[in-house]
């Protein structure tokens, strides 16, 4: 093979088909997931095109701070959709959470981009915008998932938390094992998919260099790259993110002040 077979727009249309059997599904049994799966469907088609023709665009020119600039708007939409799914809660994540992303997932690309891969120019969009764009990823769902159980467990805990504050601990000393639950959450994913990689299933970046024509052995040298590679940004990124919004919920006087704003409490 020269590279992957192209689709046609009509067979591209055809694969609309699975989304109408989740809508149908939806319906038959009450879901209410009809608008959220229209609403994806748009949204996927119109983000992934958008992203078509700015790829295109930016490998023409090939300058390494439009590169930058773009992956770096790539993580803010990152940070944006965790904010949108940790509402519950006072804490202000926005910022923490990209300022985190941004360094930690910047030096992991770069590291895997320009000295594992060896690509020249280290920032060469078409190796360092997908590597990157998996980083974001997987590690945006990690961070998700760590923050969702950090502020749920210092809820759910709070009077053992006050007692320890109380007894002279520290908010560090306080929160040390929600801390550890909630980097482990966010770490068991991705852990998951390195049990099952190969076995279970072709992971995207060896499925797409497989349908491009690349030799199977040089996909799988890359595929374990990239699941290497999402281990340290999942934990690098958890634990910087979790570290800065811990010290959010409590006071510079060790009071826990987080709130939960679904009950008002």
């Amino acid at each position: 093979m020269n590279g992957a077979m192209d689709i046609g727009y009509l067979q591209l249309a055809l694969a609309l088909v699975f989304v109408l059997v989740g809508g149908a599904a939806s319906i038959r049994l009450r879901l209410g997931l009809e608008r959220d799966l229209l609403w994806g469907t748009l949204r996927t088609v119109a983000q992934l095109a958008l992203m078509g023709l700015v790829l295109t665009w930016v490998f023409a020119i090939d300058l390494w701070y439009v590169v930058l600039g773009i992956y770096a708007l790539m993580i803010l939409f990152a940070a944006r959709i965790i904010r949108g799914r940790v509402r519950r809660t006072n804490a202000r994540i926005f910022l923490p959470t990209f300022l985190s992303m941004l360094l930690s997932y910047m030096v992991v690309s770069f590291v895997v981009v320009a000295v594992i891969v060896e690509a020249r120019p280290w920032y060469q969009p078409e190796y360092f915008l997908p590597i990157g764009g998996m980083v974001i990823g997987n590690s945006m769902n990690a961070i998700a998932i760590a923050l969702d159980r950090l502020f749920g467990d210092l809820l759910r805990r709070r009077p053992e938390i006050e007692l320890h504050l109380c007894l002279g601990a520290t908010a560090s000393q306080a929160s040390a094992e929600m801390f550890r639950d909630a980097v482990k959450a966010g770490m068991i994913p991705t852990i998951n998919a390195m049990m099952g990689v190969g076995l279970v299933f072709i992971p995207g970046m060896m499925t797409g260099q497989i349908l491009a024509g690349a030799d199977p052995l040089v996909a799988v040298k890359y595929q374990i790259v990239v699941m290497l590679m999402l281990v340290g940004s999942t934990a690098i990124g958890s634990v910087l993110v979790i570290s800065l919004l811990r010290r959010r919920c409590f006071s510079d006087d060790h009071r826990l002040v987080l709130r939960d704003q679904s009950s008002g409490q």
